[in-house]
């Protein structure tokens, strides 16, 4: 990720096409247009997560920027709502009460040094063998974590031991994004 930020008004489009690419999957109108220039044609890797009352429905993202971050934004949002494995597939009828999120995901890179993760700023890529597992750096706000709970809870998510992060065979990345939701 570049050190220019998405303006305000790349951030509400991404919003938008992530709700238009929703309500064209239900059949409630046409596909968002994708923008041909400008950032959100750049290609990056993003993260959708959506809620509705209050409650986690789905979250799905991809690091790989096999598209421009519009186009992946679009997909990750179906993608969201209908593949999350932990939830059944999202309703026509629970639109009204969705809360739709967006991080726009930087490379990740090695953290060389466990004391460099930057709890906040940081998102996390914990892989060992067939094993990987990804939490966004708002996470570790939300549930008030430092950077070693954040450390273990990432092996936990990758289906590792908790202290997994500690061991040499195991590839600790770290990655910045830009998270905004609706």
């Amino acid at each position: 990720m570049s050190d220019a930020r998405l303006a305000p008004a790349d951030r509400a489009a991404l919003l938008g096409i992530a709700r238009r690419a929703l309500l064209a999957h239900f059949g409630a109108g046409a596909p968002p247009d994708l923008p041909a220039a400008g950032p959100l044609a750049e290609p990056r890797g993003a993260f959708v997560t959506l809620h509705a009352e209050d409650q986690l429905r789905g979250c799905i993202g991809t690091f790989r920027p096999d598209g421009s971050l519009a186009a992946i934004v679009a997909r990750m949002a179906v993608a969201a709502a209908t593949e999350d494995p932990r939830f059944t597939p999202l309703r026509a009828d629970e639109m009204g009460a969705l809360r739709i999120g967006v991080s726009a995901l930087g490379i990740p890179h090695l953290l060389e040094d466990r004391s460099a993760l930057a709890v906040g700023t940081h998102g996390l890529v914990v892989r060992r063998g067939w094993n990987r597992g990804a939490l966004l750096p708002r996470v570790a706000v939300e549930h008030g974590w430092d950077g070693e709970a954040f450390l273990k809870h990432a092996c936990l998510k990758a289906g590792l031991p908790a202290r997994a992060w500690l061991e040499p065979d195991t590839v600790i990345e770290v990655f910045e994004a830009e998270e905004f939701e609706e």
